[in-house]
């Protein structure tokens, strides 16, 4: 692929991250989206995120560098990158086994999106996006589609976007069990609970995909 067409490719799989974060509360935050038009694609997921605003007794603020809209806020993010690295896969994986499983990344982080707003407006929480581990994931959700776009599509495309997606959810799943001990929130725990269900399943599957699907003969 040529510079121009990476450049392209980056940038309008920035825009789908801002599109699905923004499409969970279009309705809830019109004045937030109406700001963020004016900064760029970064910047417009930053602010889609949003500042810490809980309605909550401060007894549920944060613990261990954790509140509940922090929480919310490196959940959405999380699971928008892996929404646009799916939807990067569909297209260039080669390998059926990679191309199914980046079918199921962006049918399940969608609906774990979703979830993340319904769980933002329970605790009528704003989702925080100051926080490091939330800064941390959009800029390595950036590099990584960059990496994986000028990448040329093949066998060794395949690996590395599995190899990519054992390390993200490994990362993801120690982040949110550590959440889930520095919460005492009930509905909040609830919520990791399911999450890390889910991403300890999507965990074993990439780990399986490379150790008995990308074997070279």
């Amino acid at each position: 692929m040529n510079t121009i067409h990476a450049r392209t490719a980056t940038a309008a799989l920035a825009v789908a991250a801002v599109a699905a974060l923004g499409a969970c509360k279009k309705s809830e935050y019109a004045n937030d989206t109406a700001a963020a038009r004016r900064d760029s694609a970064a910047g417009a997921m930053a602010d889609t995120l949003h500042r810490d605003t809980l309605n909550r007794d401060t007894t549920h603020m944060a613990r261990g560098g954790w509140s509940p809209a922090s929480i919310v806020g490196y959940a959405a993010a999380a699971d928008s990158g892996e929404m646009v690295l799916g939807r990067l896969a569909e297209k260039k994986a080669t390998n059926p086994a990679v191309k199914a499983f980046a079918r199921m990344m962006v049918t399940d982080h969608s609906a774990a999106l979703k979830a993340d707003h319904s769980l933002g407006t329970k605790l009528s929480a704003k989702w925080d996006s100051t926080t490091d581990n939330v800064g941390d994931v959009l800029n390595h959700t950036r590099d990584e589609v960059k990496d994986l776009t000028d990448k040329a599509a093949g066998a060794d495309w395949d690996g590395d976007y599995i190899d990519k997606m054992i390390d993200d959810h490994q990362s993801v799943l120690d982040k949110l069990q550590d959440a889930a001990k520095n919460s005492t929130d009930a509905d909040v725990r609830a919520a990791l609970e399911k999450a890390t269900g889910k991403v300890q399943e999507h965990l074993t599957k990439a780990q399986d995909i490379k150790n008995n699907k990308l074997k070279k003969s």
